[in-house]
């Protein structure tokens, strides 16, 4: 079976469901044990979602998979945030199909660059990055769980790296 990926408001049940996931995937993979519900319920408060103008679902044989969030900075460059592939999808395409709709969500918004960070121990994630074109790049913030760092350049009826 495809993806299929779809704007949906970040105040939805389902989108809410797997920020919930998302949250609880990194803090467990960081503290290496599973994350208490008052840590989750800590992080929402503390790095809230709403404010996100675009929030993505993806769709894998008929389940909500996975999620990715996109925040301007300027007028040219926003950040990709919040994404989160469900364990049972991983490995199924969801992370490539994630990224191309919030590629082509910022050229709508007619920004020409999207940059995202990542923690060192989120190996797979870096590996996606690189394989979807995005290129390491000095720090651009210096905020704690943040240890590499994306940029990649779109243009115009196709997205590639500069």
């Amino acid at each position: 079976m495809s993806w299929s990926v779809r704007v949906v408001p970040v105040g939805d049940p389902v989108a809410a469901g797997l920020l919930r996931e998302y949250f609880t995937d990194i803090i467990g993979r960081y503290f290496g044990r599973p994350a208490t519900e008052a840590e989750v319920d800590h992080q929402l408060a503390v790095d809230p979602s709403e404010g996100l103008p675009v929030f993505l679902v993806g769709w894998f044989e008929g389940r909500a998979a996975g999620c990715v969030g996109l925040r301007p900075h300027s007028p040219e460059v926003a950040e990709v945030t919040r994404m989160f592939v469900r364990p049972f999808a991983r490995g199924t395409g969801g992370g490539a199909a994630l990224l191309d709709e919030v590629e082509a969500q910022a050229l709508r918004l007619g920004v020409s660059a999207v940059r995202l960070d990542t923690r060192k121990d989120l190996v797979e994630a870096r590996a996606l990055y690189a394989r979807q074109g995005y290129v390491e790049v000095e720090p651009f913030a210096s905020e704690p769980y943040r240890d590499h760092f994306f940029v990649k350049h779109l243009r115009v009826g196709r997205s590639e790296c500069a």
